[in-house]
Order: structure tokens, then C-alpha cells, then sequence
């Protein structure tokens, strides 16, 4: 595969079936997967996180999982570093580069590239988890709501890494994030891409979300967590504040029952694929299918005619 042939990108909010996709793509392209998962990354979390198994890895190569561990952190930009690097060199080996996740922003950044930001201010991050000590998450959402309102409306109330990125990027540079991103505008692609969306219908997907989580469950999630906990990754984490594994380890200290754990899991999980679905619909050249079969063939068209748009039917 040359240089200029079109990337595939697979995407969709949590349980959509990206994974069982690319693993039947692979079955008649020599396909190799770059993640896009903001969780996979991580060593040690592979249940909660969905992470493609053993099996299915020695299937199909898979990169940009288990890079680091749960205490270490990973963004954007490091991302776009590893996916550009191994797209090189699986094409460079006559392979195929698929993409797939459902991290929005690392997508995003990867087509368009990142924005103008200042590097990390620990002196101002300590400030600011001083005050949410002291005062709450709420409070510094608050503020940045008046701030930078554009921002903070995308942004979730309990999403405190990137709250505090943005106030931040205030403190550093006097500037908004939202309007250094319109400076960006995100509007110039850097890569020639195909993106497929998979969105159920919401009923079916989170039919699929509250399953999924009793399969968690039953394939040992609590042990998984256990064993985290023991290796010293403390529910402090961002890692370990995903949708899972917090609310295990409140069972696990005896702050919540099992039933109240996995009805909290399957709820917060919902409200993820929710946000998702929101930041999928407001992006630009996305093609969504409700059914991977539909997309399979628009998907296996462009893989072999990559002169066409994954979107012609």
C-alpha cells in the first residue's frame, strides 16, 4: 500500500461492533489495527476495557494496546505519534492500516492534527486540584463555564482532566481553548481517510451495553480489579476512574452492593455511548451504519477500489 491510499477509519460509540468488523474485514484483507481506544492502552485493564483477546490478537495484529501502564499518563498527541509511526509502518510491509475506536478526539486528532496548546503547567494543575479538594469538581466546572462556555458545553460536569486542561490553557496563555481551536478549525484534513461510523439503534446498543456488563462480571472483572488495586493503582487514577473499575472498587471497600455496582456500571456506560454518539453526529465526512453487514460492503468497496469515497453506495 502506497502512501496515498485512503485510511480506513472504523468508529462508534461503546458495544457498536467494531471490533467483530475489523475481525471480519481481516478475513479477506491483510489488515493490521491501530486502537483508538483512550482505555486499551493501559496494561492490566483488559476486561473492563473490551480489549480485542489473545485470540483475536494473534488473528490480527493489533497496536497501540498495553503501551503503558495504569499510573502513566497518554493523550492525544501521544497518540498521534505511535498511530502515524505504525501507519508507515504497515504500509511499508504491503499491509493495510485500519483504525479503530471510539476515542473521538484521538480520531480527530489524527486526521486533522492538533492544535496550538501550551505544554503541561503542574504548578497551576496543583492549584486546581487544590480547589477541587476543597470546593469540588462543580465548582471548577463552574468557572469554567463562564470562562470558556463554548468549551465547557462539550465537555462532561465529571470529565476532570480535560475541565482542567482547559482552565489550564486560560491560565497560561490568556486565551480560550475554544478560541484556539477556531484558529485551528479542524477544517484541513492532513489525511486522506474513509470514516465508518457503526450507531444501532439506541434501544439495541444499550440492550448490548447492560449485557456486556454481566459478561464483564461473569469473565472476572471483580478479580481483575482486585488485582489492580493490589499492584498498587489506587482508585484515584484516571485510569481507574473509568466506568468500570471505580464502581467495583466501591463494592470491594464495601461502599456499594454488587447489584448497585453493575446497575452503575450499565447507567454510567450509557451516558458514555450518549456522549459518544452526540460527538460522532456533530463531525464532518462520517458515514454511519446501523448494521456492520451494511457497512462491510461499503467498507470492503473502498478497501479494494480505494478511489472511492467509503460513503458511495
Amino acid at each position: 500500500m502506497d502512501r496515498e491510499t485512503p485510511l480506513i477509519i472504523i468508529t462508534g460509540p461503546t458495544c457498536s461492533g467494531k471490533t467483530s468488523l475489523a475481525l471480519k474485514l481481516a478475513e479477506t484483507h491483510p489488515i493490521e489495527v491501530i486502537s483508538a481506544d483512550s482505555m486499551q492502552v493501559y496494561r492490566y485493564m483488559d476486561i473492563a476495557t473490551a480489549k480485542p483477546t489473545l485470540k483475536e490478537r494473534s488473528v490480527v495484529a493489533h497496536h497501540i494496546i498495553d503501551v503503558i501502564n495504569p499510573d502513566q499518563e497518554f493523550n492525544a498527541g501521544m497518540f498521534v505519534t505511535m498511530a502515524r509511526e505504525k501507519i508507515e509502518d504497515i504500509r511499508a510491509r504491503s499491509k493495510i492500516p485500519l483504525v479503530v475506536g471510539g476515542t473521538g478526539l484521538y480520531i480527530k486528532a489524527l486526521v486533522y492534527g492538533l492544535c496550538a496548546a501550551p505544554s503541561r503547567a503542574e504548578r497551576y494543575r496543583s492549584i486546581l486540584h487544590g480547589l477541587i479538594h476543597k470546593k469540588g469538581l462543580s465548582y471548577l466546572y463552574e468557572a469554567l463555564l463562564k470562562m470558556d462556555p463554548d468549551v465547557a458545553r462539550k465537555i462532561s460536569p465529571k470529565d476532570e482532566p480535560r475541565i482542567i486542561r482547559a482552565l489550564e490553557i486560560i491560565f497560561l496563555t490568556g486565551k480560550r481553548l475554544s478560541n484556539i481551536q477556531k484558529v485551528h478549525g479542524f477544517s484541513t484534513p492532513l489525511l486522506d481517510v474513509r470514516i465508518a461510523c457503526l450507531l444501532p439503534d439506541r434501544d439495541i446498543l444499550y440492550a448490548r451495553i447492560n449485557s456486556r456488563v454481566i459478561k464483564m462480571i461473569d469473565a472476572g472483572l471483580i478479580d481483575e480489579t482486585k488485582n489492580l488495586l493490589a499492584m498498587g493503582y489506587h482508585p484515584g487514577l484516571r485510569s481507574m476512574k473509568s466506568l468500570a473499575y471505580k464502581h467495583v472498587a466501591g463494592f470491594l471497600s464495601s461502599k456499594v452492593s454488587m447489584e448497585e455496582a453493575i446497575r452503575l456500571i450499565q447507567r454510567d456506560t450509557r451516558r458514555y455511548a450518549k456522549r459518544q454518539i452526540t460527538w460522532f453526529k456533530g463531525e464532518h465526512n462520517i458515514n454511519f451504519f446501523d448494521e456492520s453487514s451494511k457497512a462491510i460492503s461499503v467498507i470492503d468497496k473502498g478497501l479494494l477500489n480505494p478511489g472511492n469515497s467509503i460513503g458511495d453506495k
